[in-house]
């Protein structure tokens, strides 16, 4: 079992930035990619961004050039860096982990934390 815990949500102005971070915990000597989900009010969750244990990365185009997504393999830890943030950003933002980057399937999930970008 795996289990992941974000922080770093809040609100902020349309333009700022967040950083938001996961500590994973656990059996996770069989993770090999990590990554964020949203999920905006009344729609499914989507795909963010995912990271690899070696650190090769991938965003979602909506996203692309504005989030950053990290890791720090000694922390078992990783990080979205937001910048330039909208009001369509305004999601649950979820922390995941899974076995494969390629296709990537999350096998296990955080509880989310909520960010609100103000217009």
């Amino acid at each position: 079992q795996v289990e992941l815990v974000e922080s770093g949500g809040g609100l902020v102005q349309s333009g700022g930035s967040l950083r938001l971070s996961c500590a994973a915990s656990g059996n996770t000597f069989s993770i090999n990619a990590m990554g964020w989900y949203r999920q905006v009010q009344g729609q499914e969750r989507a795909w963010v961004a995912s990271i690899t244990h070696g650190g090769t990365s991938n965003h979602a185009d909506a996203v692309r050039g504005r989030f950053t997504i990290s890791r720090d393999n000694a922390k078992n830890t990783i990080y979205l860096q937001m910048n330039n943030l909208f009001p369509e950003d305004t999601a649950v933002y979820y922390c995941t982990a899974g076995y494969h980057y390629l296709d990537y399937q999350p096998a296990y999930w955080g509880q989310g934390t909520q960010v609100t970008v103000s217009s």
